[in-house]
């Protein structure tokens, strides 16, 4: 009997089976049926589109909503102890300088004495072109006197600016004194000649104007145009028919440019290159295109002109047509800082709105004194400019001819520039060559010059050069071993490097 019951079971287990099967294909004909009857007849390409590739392409959609949705995050918790410590080890801060180079370890000669035309450098006495000192007034006589007089009867510093209780009767009597020699209606003082540009070219040039700039300016020039924030346009250096060209298409291409402030900034003497800047063809340029001028005449004042009053009067300007002259006293002078010098009213704004006159400790009062006194030695010297002239005049006809180096200044610079006839290609090749002049020079002749390195800062692009500045003081004797031992020299080293 228990036979027969489980052969029942086994029958209705079968029976219920055989069901399911005939549900599940009839479920799946009817499946089959409903995918394949709207493609039944369709052909792409000669392909039949077959009721899967609806499945298909129902999967793709699936997956892609899938991707399409945020990952899983796990919860967020708090960093243990530990695991702070770990990264902290792990973790290695970015350098605060770059990495420090061969070029920026070598250090330059020390002088260990006055830099006069005469200096010493490691215990020998050198013939000194390494300093701006161009009327060779370092350690004249009268400034040496009125320094002493100032410091006895001031101090040292001024302890504190100009707008608050750092203003002097001397600071009074040399911007007095500069406005009265260059015959412009006042002038202000600096505490330090590259603040003077630092500060007075972000006190005029604003976010939105337009400044067409030489592109060989000193890097004084270049930081403070940067701190305006303006639009800065180079033109070729000291080359007049790029400056129309710049001024004629910002002019141009720029409708708001009649609404605008426009400068042009150049320098007198360029620093980088010896060259002198044709002033009246920048003032023609400047009236036509309705531009205002700034002048830097730090390596021109005390030296160019009849009685040295700069490139106006080298060129035969009138100063008035110069919208803002500035100059470092650190030069022809013999004494630090810097002034600006024009109308009233361009003076009155640096007052309240130029940051190195409004901030800065004034200048000690026995600089802005030595500065007086060293304008009355040049007007009462004038002999001090002839000398100086015939002295650029001497270097320049010994270095005319000499080996493998060019002469790119201009006659009549103080800075008499050498650069090299044939460049490597390179700039950092050629500083060494002849940075390498330079050394000999210095170790076996005792002439000391310097080349024009220029910091990672500086954006000019002008070759690089070696620079003498030649002073009054110099003798024919100096000028001579000068020129010689370069002519020597150069030639040694180039064909080395050849």
């Amino acid at each position: 009997m228990t036979e027969a019951l489980n052969n029942s079971q086994m029958e209705m287990l079968n029976t219920m089976a055989s069901a399911v099967m005939d549900i599940v294909k009839t479920a799946s004909d009817w499946v089959t049926f409903a995918f394949d009857a709207p493609f039944a007849r369709a052909d792409v390409f000669g392909v039949r589109i077959g009721g899967h590739l609806f499945v298909e392409g129902l999967l793709l959609v699936v997956i892609l909503v899938l991707l399409s949705q945020k990952s899983y995050k796990p919860p967020k918790r708090p960093l243990t102890k530990k695991e702070i410590d770990e990264l902290c080890d792990e973790w290695v801060p970015e350098s605060l300088i770059p990495p420090i180079t061969e070029e920026m370890r070598s250090e330059p000669p020390v002088m260990e004495s006055a830099a006069g035309p005469h200096t010493v450098i490691n215990g020998a006495e050198v013939v000194n072109f390494a300093s701006a000192n161009y009327l060779g007034l370092i350690g004249h006589e009268k400034l040496l006197e009125s320094c002493t007089s100032a410091l006895e009867k001031y101090g040292v510093g001024s302890c504190g600016p100009r707008g608050f209780y750092g203003t002097i009767d001397v600071h009074l009597d040399c911007e007095a004194r500069i406005a009265k020699f260059l015959g412009t209606p006042d002038s202000i003082l600096y505490s330090y000649g590259l603040s003077t540009m630092f500060s007075a070219i972000p006190a005029f040039c604003k976010k939105g104007d337009i400044v067409i700039v030489d592109e060989g300016v000193h890097w004084g020039i270049q930081n403070g145009l940067y701190l305006s924030r303006s639009t800065i346009v180079y033109f070729k250096h000291n080359d007049m028919e790029s400056l129309q060209s710049t001024l004629e298409k910002v002019t141009l291409d720029n409708k708001r440019a009649k609404k605008l402030r426009r400068y042009i900034v150049v320098e007198a003497v360029y620093q980088n290159s010896g060259q002198i800047a044709p002033l009246d063809e920048i003032i023609r340029l400047k009236e036509k295109y309705r531009f205002r001028v700034l002048l830097d005449e730090s390596n021109s004042f005390g030296v160019l002109g009849s009685s040295g009053r700069g490139l106006t009067e080298h060129c035969g300007v009138a100063i008035e047509k110069i919208d803002i002259v500035t100059a470092a006293m650190g030069h022809a002078l013999a004494s630090e800082g810097g002034f600006c010098t024009g109308s009233a009213r361009v003076i009155d704004h640096q007052r309240l709105s130029s940051s190195g006159y409004v901030f800065s400790a004034s200048l000690p009062p026995y600089l802005a004194s030595a500065a007086i006194t060293a304008i009355d030695v040049l007007e009462e010297n004038p002999r001090l400019i002839t000398d100086l002239k015939k002295n650029i005049s001497i270097l320049c006809k010994g270095l005319s001819d000499i080996e493998g180096l060019e002469i790119a200044s201009d006659p009549q610079s103080p800075i008499v520039f050498l650069r090299l006839k044939k460049p490597t290609g390179s700039l950092k090749s050629d500083l060494r060559l002849l940075e390498d002049i330079a050394d000999r020079v210095l170790k076996e002749d005792s002439v000391f010059v310097v080349t024009s390195k220029r910091s990672t800062l500086d954006k000019c692009s002008l070759p690089v050069g070696i620079r003498l500045l030649v002073s009054s003081a110099h003798s024919e004797s100096d000028l001579v071993k000068a020129y010689k031992s370069l002519k020597r020299v150069a030639p040694l080293v180039l064909k080395g490097q050849d």
